[in-house]
């Protein structure tokens, strides 16, 4: 059977995964130089270990000896993604563990900043609107530090989450019992306006948002007590049915020291009342920016289901912290991806399809020993790279 042979230098240069990294690549020289801390040279570079974590949310890697294992075994990454010289199982925990911190931080605040710059603002007649949640992570009971309750480990991580461009901003770690309210002034730059359920109701904390100029959309309980200060008109037949500038709690006890307006409004039959200190914006955009929150409900899932982001490969603070760090910023890429090949936001199908090209253009152009490909050709034909 009649084979063609295509020289070395005709391979393909996997456009796909260099598109993809291309972000990272020219980051990197920016970043802090990550260095060993002893007399023993890095087995893992921090370019290394972002090509792994990156390479680890992609694909389908359940766990980190898996991941070790394709490392070795498959030609893509054996080429690509694993250090030069490979690395130790024992090595690979060590260095995910305790290296990379500081930079993964950085490259993740810089690739935010390139995504905002090149990803459209959304709902610009809304401000900058920031969803702030927080999201359990099912840990070990070896993981000391990741307090939830008897005979349950949980961590949390905290997001902030940019909604105009549908990409994360800021994350933080806690144990599983982590309050997630003191993160809203972290996470939050002023002007900002914060998006909010229930649970980060806090009269103290309405006030002083207000002192620092940041923003909030928070729901509220129905219970709660509020003292009316003067009402708005609300339009006949739409969905509002009470806006008003009150007092919200118990004076003497929990009330706020500054007005803030309430918005209630009815959606199949349910009632949410939001507590804002938006002024400037319709009754309707306020109930609109609400319940644009689901947004991070769905990357929230979006995150845990296709870049197994949740499958642990450190089980202490640094090297979680690290993963966490590494599945934001494939989103990142992601995001930045989607918009320059295609105009669109990150989806199921473009993840897929990002992974596909990947497979077929390592397996069209690197088989062999990574010098050339052996093709069929049909009798009587003549390939473009037959050497004759």
């Amino acid at each position: 059977m009649p084979y063609a042979w295509m020289p070395g230098h005709q391979k393909r240069k996997h456009d796909t995964y260099l598109k993809l990294m291309l972000p990272v690549n020219n980051t990197l020289p920016n970043l802090t130089p990550l260095t060993s801390g002893s007399n023993r040279p890095l087995q893992m570079t921090f370019e290394d270990q972002i090509n792994i974590l990156v390479y680890f949310h992609l694909e389908e890697h359940h766990s980190g000896r898996h991941l070790l294992q394709v490392l070795k075994e498959n030609y893509f990454a054996r080429q690509y993604i694993a250090p030069e010289k490979s690395i130790q199982k024992s090595s690979f925990f060590e260095d995910i563990s305790s290296r990379g911190l500081e930079q993964m931080v950085e490259l993740f605040g810089k690739l935010y900043m390139q995504a905002a710059k090149q990803v459209p603002k959304g709902h610009a007649e809304l401000g900058d609107l920031t969803i702030i949640d927080g999201s359990l992570i099912d840990a070990v009971l070896s993981m000391y530090w990741a307090d939830y309750r008897d005979g349950a480990k949980k961590a949390k991580v905290h997001i902030g989450f940019d909604l105009n461009r549908g990409i994360p901003k800021k994350i933080f770690l806690t144990d599983g019992k982590g309050d997630e309210r003191p993160f809203v002034s972290k996470i939050l730059a002023p002007g900002e306006t914060g998006v909010m359920d229930r649970y980060y109701q806090r009269h103290k904390s309405f006030d002083d948002w207000q002192a620092e100029g940041k923003h909030f959309i928070c729901r509220i309980k129905a219970s709660t007590k509020r003292h009316e200060i003067r009402k708005n008109d609300v339009r006949p037949g739409g969905i509002v049915f009470y806006d008003a500038v009150v007092l919200l709690g118990t004076p003497y006890v929990n009330q706020t020291e500054k007005e803030v307006r309430l918005v209630g409004y009815r959606v199949a039959n349910v009632d949410y009342l939001i507590a804002t200190d938006r002024h400037d914006l319709s009754a309707e955009q306020i109930a609109f920016a609400y319940k644009l929150r689901w947004n991070i409900e769905i990357f929230f899932g979006w995150w845990k289901r296709h870049l197994k982001v949740y499958h642990l490969i450190s089980r202490n603070k640094y090297g979680l912290m690290v993963q966490m760090l590494a599945g934001l910023i494939t989103y990142l890429l992601l995001a930045i991806f989607c918009y320059n090949e295609h105009q669109e936001n990150v989806s199921v199908k473009r993840l897929r399809e990002i992974c596909i090209k990947i497979r077929n253009e390592t397996s069209l152009a690197d088989i062999v020993n990574g010098t050339g490909l052996w093709i069929y050709q049909p009798p009587g034909s003549v390939h473009p790279y037959a050497i004759t």
